[in-house]
């Protein structure tokens, strides 16, 4: 049987998410300083660039950066408030293993 999750708690979960948004806010500052850099640096090094060449270069990384901070928050949400030692990963109740399926033995 699976365990309560620390989450189920509004006041944990009000704390984990409140963590959450901070970081993302942060995320989002350093992204957009990132961004501004590039394109600086893309202004002054290239020559004759189309407009749509520094749309496309701040929408990929920007997107880029706040997926990944997003996921990786995520995960820090789900380890540090302790949700994932919640989860049941117990295999003894699938049952008996047919030896002939182990992809491990070899021949």
């Amino acid at each position: 049987m699976a365990r309560p999750s620390p989450l189920d708690d509004p006041e944990n979960a009000a704390h984990a998410w409140a963590r959450y948004r901070r970081l993302m806010r942060l995320m989002f500052g350093i992204t957009t300083g990132v961004v501004i850099i590039a394109l600086v640096v893309i202004y002054k090094e290239v020559e004759d660039v189309s407009p749509h060449f520094f749309i496309a270069t701040a929408l990929g990384i920007g997107f880029s950066m706040l997926l990944m901070s997003a996921l990786m928050g995520l995960v820090f949400l789900s380890s540090g408030t302790g949700h994932d030692e919640s989860v049941d990963n117990s295999l003894d109740d699938l049952g008996p293993q047919d030896d002939d399926t182990d992809w491990r033995k070899r021949d």
